[in-house]
């Protein structure tokens, strides 16, 4: 429960962080989030990748920063 209990904090901090940034700033990080992605994604194809949980949360990242590029957006 205490592991959980960080990773949500840690969450929630993430995305403070991503709220202060502007939109273009989020759109470029967005682009980087996805390269990063799909690079994973061939090294996991290619069986190179060590820490398969990282897609996990690479998604989830991306995810995240989409929601804050939406709520950016509606306010506008």
């Amino acid at each position: 429960m205490a592991a959980r209990k960080k990773s949500d904090k840690a969450a929630r901090d993430a995305a403070k962080v991503l709220r202060e940034m502007s939109a273009e700033e989020l759109r470029a990080k967005l682009v980087e989030q996805r390269q990063e992605l799909m690079s994973a994604r061939f090294k996991h194809a290619t069986a190179q990748l060590e820490k398969t949980s990282e897609l996990k949360a690479m998604r989830k990242q991306v995810a995240r920063i989409e929601t804050v590029l939406n709520e950016k957006e509606q306010r506008a």
